[in-house]
C-alpha cells in the first residue's frame, strides 16, 4: 500500500480527531477521564482530538483497550461498533481478568455482583416507596 500524501495524511488525522471524540462521547467519558486512564495529561489528549497531535502507536493500543474497539475501528479502517456492553473502562479490565480465573473464582464474582445488584434494587424500591408515602400525606 503506497504511503499516504500530505494531503490525505492531513484527511486522516483530522478523520481519527472525529472518531475518536464520538468513541469517547459514545462511552460517556470526558476528556480528562480518559486521559487520567491512559496515564497522559488531559492537554495531550485534548491535542489529539482536535488534531494537531496524533498519538504514537502504544497509546492507540492503550485507546482502543479502553474505548473497547478494535485498532481497525479506532483508526477508521472499519465502522465502529456500538457503545460497548461495560462502558465503565475500569470494570470492562477487571472484568476481562475475572473471565480468565478458575470457573470456582469466576462464581465468587458472580455471586458478590449479584449481592451489590441487589442490595441496589432494594434501596432504590425502599426510596420509591418513601416517596411515594411523603406525597400521600402532604
Amino acid at each position: 500500500m503506497p504511503a499516504p500524501q500530505p494531503t490525505q495524511w492531513v484527511l486522516y488525522v483530522k478523520g481519527f480527531a472525529e472518531r475518536l471524540r464520538l468513541l469517547r462521547v459514545a462511552r460517556d467519558l470526558r476528556q480528562n477521564r480518559l486521559a487520567e486512564l491512559l496515564g497522559i495529561p488531559a492537554r495531550s489528549y485534548n491535542r489529539w482530538e482536535r488534531g494537531t497531535y496524533v498519538p504514537h502507536v502504544d497509546m492507540l493500543v492503550k485507546l482502543a483497550n479502553i474505548l473497547q474497539v478494535s485498532m481497525d475501528e479506532l483508526i477508521g479502517r472499519t465502522d465502529a461498533t456500538d457503545a460497548p456492553l461495560i462502558r465503565n473502562p475500569e470494570l470492562h479490565e477487571l472484568m476481562q481478568q475475572v473471565d480468565q480465573l478458575p470457573d470456582f473464582e469466576q462464581q465468587t464474582a458472580v455471586v458478590m455482583l449479584d449481592g451489590l445488584v441487589k442490595k441496589n434494587q432494594m434501596e432504590r424500591l425502599a426510596n420509591q416507596r418513601r416517596g411515594k408515602r411523603t406525597a400521600v400525606r402532604s
